[in-house]
C-alpha cells in the first residue's frame, strides 16, 4: 500500500510540474522592442489625424512600400496621401497589435487600425487589418513596408 501511495504522489508532482511547465510556456516574452514598436504604430495613428508630416519623414524609410488591395504605393504618393489627400481623418487608433521581432534589427507588427473622418461631406469609419514591417538603424526604427487590408462593410 505504501508503495501504491509513492506512485501517486510521484504522478501527482509529475503532473504539476507538467502543468507548470505548460503555463509558463504561454506567457509572451516582452522584448526590448516590442514596447518602443507599439509606441510608434501609436503615433503613425495620431500623425493620420494631425497630418503630421515630420512624423511621416522621420519614420518613412526612403524606399518605403505600401500595398493595399491591389495598390501599390511608394513613399512619396504615401507621404501626399498622408498630408494632403481628400479625406479628413477625425480619430485613429489601433486595437491588438503584436510585434514580431528577427533578431535585434527588423520587426513585423500587425493588429487592426480603426480610422474615423470624412470624405468630402460622407462620414466614415475605416477598419483594416495591418502588418508594418520595421527595421532598426542607427536613427532608430523607420518602416520599410505596409500592407492593409480594408475590410469591407
Amino acid at each position: 500500500m505504501r508503495h501504491f501511495h509513492s506512485i501517486i504522489r510521484c504522478a501527482l508532482l509529475v503532473a504539476l510540474c507538467s502543468q507548470t511547465a505548460f503555463a509558463q510556456k504561454k506567457v509572451k516574452e516582452v522584448k526590448p522592442g516590442d514596447v518602443e514598436l507599439k509606441r510608434l504604430e501609436d503615433g503613425w495613428a495620431t500623425a493620420l489625424v494631425r497630418r503630421d508630416r515630420a512624423y511621416f519623414d522621420k519614420y518613412l524609410a526612403p524606399k518605403f512600400v505600401y500595398t493595399e488591395g491591389d495598390k501599390l504605393m511608394r513613399r512619396e504618393q504615401v507621404m501626399k496621401d498622408l498630408t494632403s489627400g481628400p479625406d479628413s481623418v477625425t480619430g485613429a487608433r489601433n486595437e491588438g497589435m503584436e510585434v514580431h521581432q528577427f533578431g535585434g534589427t527588423t520587426a513585423v507588427v500587425t493588429g487592426w487600425l480603426i480610422v474615423e473622418g470624412r470624405t468630402q461631406a460622407t462620414p466614415f469609419t475605416h477598419r483594416y487589418r495591418f502588418t508594418d514591417t520595421w527595421v532598426k538603424r542607427k536613427a532608430g526604427w523607420q518602416i520599410v513596408a505596409a500592407q492593409d487590408y480594408l475590410v469591407p462593410k
